[in-house]
């Protein structure tokens, strides 16, 4: 099992040709709002890559916590412990311009009061195979989840978004290490993602480093860096591509598929997710991401290489 610790958030995505610069006003195309969060887009994009996972985080009591809500259990995910607080959810006015590049900005709302895990909470991270977390929650939640997973055994995932700094004993407790390029130089402060991985490593056991249309790079232990490159295809939304990367990732590794081959189902899986808008809403079937791998001579089957982990 996947749990996730982690976001939700209603996106508030207007779709523009051109995006606005500050003080600038323009005319969008569309509008439209899609359930998201990095932790939900996470736990959507690994139930529809074949695992099951359990939600842990919180929305509040509006329309849009009740569709949150809806849309994680539509998906697959068990919800039994998301908590429902008094106040608004989280929300992201997200812009998406024409070239499907998008700016965020994110409010916490529900999230901002998840400040440590229950006992309940930590009773499923303890059972859980792997735990993913990202920094849409309290630094400090975060931080006690990744030690309560490091405590039962559990595999840490962390997507260091949005960009902070990591406290030493966050670090200390993570396994793997998903970062995008501009976190990985935001962390580091190397503009090169080759020196950004190497400082990484030292670290952390596995990193990999997402590169967008150019693929991803990915190292562990002391083995070489390798460069996994991403399918070409024509990009509508990369909104949630990156969680979408995770959720795949993670669902790979459970199944116990070798760390390159993992990367590879992730990276097929984010690029699917770009060709359509939205975020939970982009994100691929199990069967589409296996007939994407097929079609590039690419086998994924469940069970096959070396056990999960890092």
């Amino acid at each position: 099992m996947i749990s996730v610790f982690g976001s939700a958030n209603m996106d508030l995505v207007a779709y523009v040709d051109v995006a606005p610069a500050l003080g600038e006003t323009v005319t969008g195309r569309s509008f439209g709002t899609v359930p998201g969060g990095k932790g939900a887009n996470q736990a959507v994009a690994a139930a529809r890559a074949g695992a099951e996972v359990a939600f842990l985080g919180a929305v509040g009591d509006d329309a849009f916590g009740a569709e949150l809500r809806r849309t994680l259990a539509g998906a697959g995910v068990d919800v039994t412990h998301l908590r429902t607080v008094r106040g608004p959810s989280g929300i992201a006015q997200i812009v998406v311009d024409g070239d499907g590049g998008n700016s965020i900005i994110v409010v916490p709302g529900a999230n901002g009061t998840v400040t440590a895990p229950s006992e309940a909470e930590i009773e499923v991270i303890s059972r859980s195979d792997m735990l993913l977390l990202q920094l849409e929650l309290p630094v400090e939640a975060v931080t006690a989840a990744a030690r309560a997973a490091r405590a039962a055994g559990t595999i840490v995932v962390l997507t260091p978004a949005p960009v902070q700094p990591l406290p030493a004993e966050l670090l200390e407790a993570v396994d793997v290490l998903v970062a995008n390029e501009h976190e990985a130089a935001a962390i580091t402060g190397q503009d090169d993602h080759e020196r950004a991985l190497e400082e990484l490593r030292g670290t952390v056991g596995w990193v990999i480093i997402t590169l967008g249309s150019r693929g991803a790079l990915t190292a562990s232990g002391d083995g070489p860096a390798v460069r996994v490159e991403a399918p070409r295809v024509t990009v509508v939304d990369t909104t949630a591509a990156g969680d979408t990367f995770v959720g795949a990732l993670a669902v790979a590794r459970v199944e116990r598929q070798p760390a390159d081959l993992a990367v590879r189902f992730a990276t097929a899986a984010a690029g699917l997710s770009v060709q359509r808008a939205g975020a939970s809403t982009s994100m691929p079937t199990r069967a589409e991401i296996d007939r994407s791998l097929s079609e590039t001579g690419t086998g994924t089957e469940a069970g096959a290489g070396s056990e999960a982990g890092t």
